[in-house]
C-alpha cells in the first residue's frame, strides 16, 4: 500500500465531491466521489487501504458537510473495507467488473447511512430508491471512468515516448 498515493486519490476524490456538489439535483442526481476514491484505493491496494480511505474520506466529507461527524466515515470505512476483501479474494482485471463492485458498495453503503442515522436520530429514515439506483449508475459510471483512467493513461504515455524517439538510436537487425 501507498499511502501518499492513497491521500493523493482521497483528496482529488473530496476536492471533486465539493467542487461539483452544487450540481446535485435534490434526490435525483447524486453522487458520491468520495465512495468512488475509497472503492478505487480498496481494489488498487486492498482492504487495508480502504479502511483507511474510508476513515480519512468520510471524515473530510462529514466536515465540510456540516453532518454528524463519522456517520459518513464509518459507513465508508466498512464499505471500503468490504470491497477490498472482494478486491483480494477475485481476479478483477477489467474495468467494467470494477464497476459492478462500484455499484453494489454504493447500494451498500446507502443503506448503511440510513441504518446508522436512524439509529442516531431515533428515527426510521425513508428510504427512496429512485435516488439510491441515480447514485449508484452515476458513481458506476464515475468508477468506469477512473478505472480505464488508470489503465489507459500509463499505456498513452508510454506510446508517447517511443513515438518521441528517433529512430537511429533504435537498433535495427
Amino acid at each position: 500500500m501507498r499511502i501518499p498515493a492513497l491521500i493523493v486519490t482521497m483528496l482529488i476524490a473530496v476536492a471533486l465531491q465539493v467542487a461539483l456538489a452544487r450540481y446535485a439535483v435534490a434526490d435525483r442526481w447524486v453522487f458520491d466521489f468520495v465512495l468512488v476514491g475509497v472503492v478505487f484505493c480498496a481494489l488498487q491496494w486492498g482492504p487495508v487501504a480502504g479502511m483507511m480511505g474510508g476513515t480519512i474520506g468520510g471524515l473530510l466529507q462529514d466536515l465540510l458537510a456540516g453532518t454528524i461527524v463519522g456517520v459518513s466515515a464509518l459507513a465508508k470505512t466498512i464499505a471500503g473495507f468490504g470491497a477490498g476483501v472482494v478486491g483480494a479474494q477475485f481476479v478483477l482485471a477489467r474495468p467494467r467488473a470494477r464497476m459492478l463492485i462500484v455499484a453494489v458498495v454504493s447500494v451498500v453503503h446507502r443503506l448503511l447511512m440510513l441504518g446508522l442515522t436512524g439509529l442516531i436520530d431515533q428515527q426510521v429514515p425513508g428510504i427512496s430508491w429512485g435516488a439510491i439506483l441515480g447514485e449508484t449508475g452515476l458513481n458506476a459510471v464515475v468508477g468506469l471512468i477512473a478505472f480505464h483512467a488508470t489503465e489507459a493513461v500509463p499505456a498513452a504515455l508510454e506510446r508517447g515516448r517511443m513515438s518521441r524517439r528517433s529512430t537511429l538510436s533504435r537498433r535495427q537487425w
